[in-house]
């Protein structure tokens, strides 16, 4: 029996165990829509701007563990989600995107609504695909959804031309894949394994930096474990945070440009840094010369084209983070870091992360201690860019997986809210916030649309400083206070915005409120809007300026 193109396409992804697409339609793909208006299986959410389909299927897949799906239609449509399909590639995310195309006889001839997507995305996809003949659709999908969620997973786009769609042939979805010249590798090697033992017991400082990589291979047990056995303090990149519990006594918290002093201290005088999952970023690094300098570098990471990317790595491991240290644990002994722990102890009680105080303004890090302390690990978390992501980073305790979603190689601005949404749909029992700046808020608000009617009730919190408040900063440290583009006085009732929508609308101008409209947002089962009016000229400290060693940090 012959189907339509766009009938595979749902069977395929009902093979894939697919429940969520994050879409907005248009006429390439009115055949897949028409499929979808009587399928019970997938439920399809309609965002307001493509790239909120993008950023909603990377949320649902950091929150849930399984890929994230969108469908756009050809020409703006797909050009739209770029922005997004990129954040999930820089944070290796596995995503598979959909984008409508003309009729394969129009491709090349500046057609309506035309645009080479799949050259436009080839350096930001893991890999993409155009489909030219209905025959090869299903097989397709599989290689995709194979390709996003293998290795070090990623977005894989695949271009869908309308007359494929409409075309028809018979449906056999494909029980296995095999790509030549794609074979991950996932056990590392096991004398490189036993080398890296050796250089654990003889280290005396050593320092264990963990990434994002360990919260996308499902490894933070076994990184738990591992520092629990070895006895090695740990810190991690923003992407990282949650591999371990940041109130864990050997953690240290964030590295690199606002890391933590003590963090900081600690790698730049280690004598061995055992990377796992990390990609030696440069806000993490900062001027290379001077990070870690007297250490030997163990790398463990699935992909192999991040080993000695950036630095050059003495001990490489190629495999999945997960594996690899399950090995590692099952035989670790420990050196003798009993000088080294008491020395990164000294460090954080002479240089802990703080702030002053106040009871006459709302600090911005007071409104994130006060959603942690009272939302904990029930709440996935998720940020836009700037200041507030950095506070988060500083006063939010990841203690468990998979609970923040935010941009970290991309840094994109209007990531948080339509990424929060994905989470929610995906983990409809939890809670879901996104912690906002005002600037990045307005990026996506027209999505407060979509949460209200898929009855989605994410919470936003807006540390509303009415500044680009991280580019403000730098203004203010560097330029004069020239505040040149950052001023945003001009911007809406954020409670009367919410109520436009038909979501809820608080607000809090004082410290003492703070806790009381927290707790007011959680209680209510709709989305959530909540304008904090904070210190407008609040800075993130510490902060490494640009072109130094991380040692050298700005304090307050």
């Amino acid at each position: 029996m012959k189907i339509s193109g766009s009938k595979i396409f749902l069977q395929s992804l009902k093979e894939e165990k697919v429940k969520h697409i994050f879409g907005f339609p248009g006429a390439t793909i009115l055949g897949i829509y028409d499929c979808l208006f009587d399928d019970p299986d997938i439920q399809h959410i309609l965002v307001r701007h493509e790239q909120g389909a993008a950023h909603a299927a990377d949320g649902y897949a950091r929150a849930c563990g399984k890929p994230g799906v969108c469908l756009v239609t050809s020409g703006p449509g797909a050009t739209n989600i770029v922005t997004g399909v990129a954040t999930a590639y820089m944070d290796s995310i596995p995503m598979v995107a959909f984008t409508g195309q003309v009729p394969t006889s129009m491709i090349g001839n500046d057609a309506f609504q035309e645009a080479d997507i799949v050259g436009i995305t080839r350096s930001v996809t893991k890999h993409n695909y155009l489909v030219s003949n209905v025959k090869d659709l299903a097989a397709t999908i599989k290689e995709a959804f194979y390709i996003a969620t293998t290795g070090r997973p990623g977005p894989v786009l695949v271009d869908l031309p309308k007359d494929v769609l409409l075309d028809e042939t018979e449906f056999h979805y494909p029980e296995q894949v095999s790509i030549r010249g794609y074979k991950p590798n996932y056990i590392g090697h096991p004398k490189q394994i036993e080398s890296a033992l050796k250089l654990i017991t003889k280290a005396r400082q050593p320092v264990i930096y963990a990434g994002g990589g360990v919260i996308r291979s499902g490894a933070m047990e076994e990184l738990l474990s591992f520092v629990n056995k070895a006895k090695i303090p740990i810190t991690n990149t923003l992407m990282g945070l949650g591999g371990v519990p940041g109130d864990h006594p050997l953690s240290l918290g964030m590295l690199g440009m606002h890391g933590t002093k003590y963090a900081n201290f600690a790698v730049t005088q280690c004598d061995l840094l055992i990377a796992i999952g990390a990609r030696f970023d440069d806000r993490v690094t900062g001027k290379l010369e001077k990070f870690a300098p007297n250490a030997k570098y163990i790398h463990i990471d699935i992909d192999p084209a991040a080993i000695s990317k950036n630095v050059r790595v003495h001990l490489p491991i190629v495999g999945d983070a997960r594996l690899i240290l399950q090995k590692i644990n099952k035989s670790i002994v420990p050196g003798d870091y009993s000088a080294w722990i008491e020395q990164i102890n000294k460090w954080k009680k002479e240089f802990p992360l703080s702030y002053k105080k106040s009871d006459k303004v709302i600090k911005p890090q007071y409104v994130v201690e006060q959603i942690y302390d009272l939302v904990k690990d029930k709440a996935i978390i998720a940020t836009e860019v700037g200041q507030h992501q950095m506070w988060v980073a500083h006063y939010y305790h990841f203690n468990a997986k998979r609970i923040l979603l935010t941009s970290g190689g991309l840094g994109t601005m209007g990531y948080g809210f339509p990424a929060a949404i994905g989470a929610q749909a995906a983990c409809p029992d939890k809670i879901v916030f996104d912690i906002a700046g005002d600037g990045s808020f307005q990026m996506v608000s027209q999505e407060l649309a979509t949460a209200v009617q898929y009855g989605l009730p994410v919470k936003i919190a807006i540390l509303n400083n009415q500044y680009l408040g991280m580019v403000r900063q730098w203004q203010e440290l560097f330029m004069n206070r020239r505040y040149s583009g950052t001023p945003m006085e001009y911007a809406p009732d954020f409670v009367k915005l919410a109520e436009a929508y038909g979501a809820v609308g608080l607000r809090a101008e004082k410290p003492q409120e703070v806790r009381e409209v927290i707790s007011k947002a959680v209680s209510i089962k709709k989305p959530v809007v909540i304008d904090f009016r904070v210190e407008r000229e609040e800075n993130v400290f510490p902060m490494v300026p640009a072109g130094a060693g991380i040692e050298e940090m700005m304090l307050p």
